[in-house]
């Protein structure tokens, strides 16, 4: 028989060995990265310094494969990595502690796919920040993350603290890519919503982090009347509720009037005494500039306006995780699919 208490004491000891074993990964993750940083110095210095050629990197290769067997990494495409590494990451400061706390792989897909120096510290960044797998972080630079953040259209400057002011612009993003959904551009507000919820880790993932979803069609009652909100979701990071409405055309002004409603119940009789102000957010296919400000300054409520983009063409890596395009509208029509 085991003694009373004994299941909460070994529970208590895997978790530290878990977390000691993680951490332990991660220190020796990180003084590997750190040593590819140095070996990547050194042949730039000598290669600058002593005018060595490329074809040391093979010999370097060879004779490191000898010395170290079974130490794997030392191939001379690998070499190139490293010498790519150092030259795109001059100082040492930045690499302990950006770059070290990702893994290679990480490192050499920003060095593949990321020339800009400033772009390719923010993707990096916030991959550690935000834990972003190696699938995540080239997802996300493949979309144009970088380019997109903090782009909707806003009155939050106006509406809100300067403090949630500023964290809320740089949550949303203009346009939102929804291509994983494969769809074409004349799909309606519908189906697309369907197929946000069927993709909702994907959807989640165009959001970014903080992003919890409570809910989707949320029924309230005002006035003895019934009203439904496309999609509804709770922001960690912000403290409040964000209503996001989706319009299948071009904005219009009455879509603010409409969400400015939504905001105004969400406010009364969802929102808790320690939460912040809800934020609304409308996506549509297209937006004029102009009419989106004058409708945005003819409201309170904190409102953001933002584009989103389909496709019919799915990535290779998709395609057999997502039901075709003609599925989800035989679903939205209660048709039986075969």
């Amino acid at each position: 028989m085991n003694p009373g208490g004994y299941a909460k004491l070994l529970d208590g000891i895997k978790a530290r060995v878990r977390a000691a074993r993680s951490r332990a990964a991660a220190a020796v993750n990180s003084e590997l990265v750190v040593l590819y940083w140095h070996i990547g110095r050194e042949i730039l210095k000598r290669q600058s310094d002593e005018g060595w050629g490329t074809k040391v990197i093979d010999r370097l290769s060879l004779d490191l494969k000898g010395e170290f067997p079974d130490v794997r990494g030392f191939s001379p495409r690998n070499l190139k990595y490293m010498r790519e590494f150092a030259k795109k990451w001059p100082q040492k400061a930045i690499v302990q502690t950006v770059s070290a706390q990702l893994s290679w792989s990480h490192n050499t897909a920003l060095l593949d796919r990321i020339d800009d120096e400033e772009s390719r510290c923010w993707y990096a960044r916030q991959a550690v920040g935000n834990g972003w797998s190696l699938n995540v972080l080239l997802h996300q630079i493949s979309t144009g993350l970088y380019e997109r953040q903090g782009r909707a259209l806003t009155n939050f400057a106006r509406t809100l603290p300067p403090a949630q002011s500023d964290l809320a612009r740089e949550v949303l993003k203009d346009p939102y890519s929804l291509e994983f959904l494969g769809m074409g551009g004349d799909s309606d507000e519908r189906v697309v919503e369907s197929g946000l919820l069927q993709r909702l880790q994907k959807f989640l993932l165009e959001l970014g982090t903080g992003f919890a979803f409570v809910g989707r069609q949320v029924r309230f009652e005002v006035g003895g009347e019934e009203f439904f909100m496309d999609l509804l979701f709770y922001h960690l990071k912000l403290r409040c509720f964000v209503v996001v409405e989706l319009k299948a055309g071009k904005f219009k002004p009455e879509h603010a009037g409409k969400m400015s409603f939504y905001l105004a119940a969400v406010d009364d009789k969802m929102r808790h005494a320690e939460d912040r102000p809800s934020i609304g957010m409308i996506l549509c296919r297209s937006k004029n500039k102009v009419v989106v400000e004058y409708s945005l300054q003819a409201t309170g409520r904190p409102i953001g306006v933002s584009s989103y983009t389909l496709s019919r063409t799915l990535p290779e890596n998709l395609k057999d995780a997502l039901p075709p395009p003609e599925d989800l509208e035989k679903a939205m029509l209660g048709e039986d699919i075969g």
